[in-house]
């Protein structure tokens, strides 16, 4: 290659390989490229500007940026000035913050709904793939992120083993079931395989799920969180751009003091809270139509007017839901003239649609 093709179109375009720490996306996309200078003779200035609490961060970004770029064929002199600025903490967040910082807007997506559970077992992955499901069927476009890393139930769930596509920006491709688009580390993973790593690439793993993933045009993309109040929860609303978050719990006492941790969470990371779901609410005796409230009576309805939050509505326990998780066909693709079940989603559904102004 001559010095004659050496542009800063090349350069710009080889910066695009340089990570920021910690993240998936480049120093360019992150708007860190300032300026770049190329002469005849093959000299190379490039300007950055990183604004991070981390001194390392500009040192690492310094040595890729020369290590790319110094090996392209006519570049016979490289100059790379960065200028280093300390954040000021009392800034709004903006644009000169740093990336880590920086709330994420997930392209082509209207809104994104959180659906957290204080505790294990209360059914919050049961929840979010049927509201999920009941979102499309109300005629909303809708997507379903699994987000426990740890514990990826989504794909039994869906009745698929389908993997997720790549497309040419080498962005996932989610698949499409039960009329919603799907991802979940279950789809890349063999059924017995435990996703056996530490909480920094946990996050690493939600993070490129978020920011890595064509989407497409969506109304609503729910988020199954994992359980509890944890390193991926805190990734989540600190980088993405919210519309709120669904607090899942079941009336009993012992689900509801974790729920209410749940909600201070939120509420201390300014999350806005569009509502609760009491799941398990009671059980209809299939004999005698006699209802049982096996968990306890009105828990999370009286915990919401407490907190000051609606309540989206009650999930009865019911068998359908349980062998219709195991088989694949969540239980609100059901008839809601014959199951009580889907016609409680199809509720939540709606109320969760007019909370967001669907």
């Amino acid at each position: 290659m001559s010095n004659a093709a050496l542009t800063p179109e090349l350069i710009r375009a080889a910066l695009t390989t340089v990570k920021y720490p910690g993240f998936s996306r480049d120093i360019v996309s992150f708007g860190l490229v300032k300026g770049i200078e190329v002469t005849p003779e093959g000299a190379v200035t490039i300007d950055l500007v990183v604004e991070s609490k981390n001194a390392d961060v500009p040192r690492f970004i310094y040595q890729s940026v020369m290590t790319e770029v110094k090996e392209l064929p006519g570049v016979k002199k490289l100059d790379v000035n960065i200028r280093h600025i300390e954040p000021d903490v009392k800034k709004k967040q903006g644009i000169n913050d740093d990336p880590a910082a920086w709330k994420t807007v997930v392209p082509g997506v209207q809104h994104v709904v959180a659906v957290s559970s204080g505790k294990g077992g209360v059914g919050k992955s049961t929840v979010a793939v049927n509201l999920a499901v009941a979102l499309g069927r109300l005629g909303y476009r809708t997507g379903l992120l699994d987000l426990d890393i740890y514990g990826p139930s989504m794909a039994q769930m869906c009745g698929t083993k389908e993997q997720p596509g790549c497309n040419e920006k080498e962005q996932f491709l989610p698949v499409e079931v039960h009329g919603i688009k799907m991802l979940s580390m279950g789809l890349m993973l063999d059924e017995a395989a435990p996703v056996a790593v530490r909480g920094p690439l946990a996050t690493r793993y939600v993070q490129d799920f978020l920011r890595d993933t064509d989407w497409g045009a969506l109304d609503v993309l729910v988020l199954d969180l994992p359980p509890g109040t944890g390193d991926i929860q805190l990734t989540i609303v600190q980088t993405v751009e919210l519309a709120g978050a669904v607090v899942v719990t079941t009336p009993q006492e012992t689900a509801l003091i974790d729920a209410r941790k749940g909600i201070s969470f939120f509420r201390k990371v300014g999350t806005p809270l569009l509502g609760l779901v009491e799941n398990m609410s009671y059980f209809i005796c299939p004999t005698d139509d006699t209802v049982h409230h096996i968990f306890g009576r009105d828990g999370g309805e009286l915990e919401a007017q407490r907190q000051g939050i609606p309540l989206l509505g009650k999930i009865p326990l019911d068998m359908r839901t349980r062998t219709c998780g195991d088989e694949g066909h969540p239980v609100a693709l059901e008839d809601v003239g014959s199951s009580r079940v889907a016609a409680a989603f199809l509720g939540v559904a709606g109320m969760l649609a007019d909370r967001l102004g669907l």
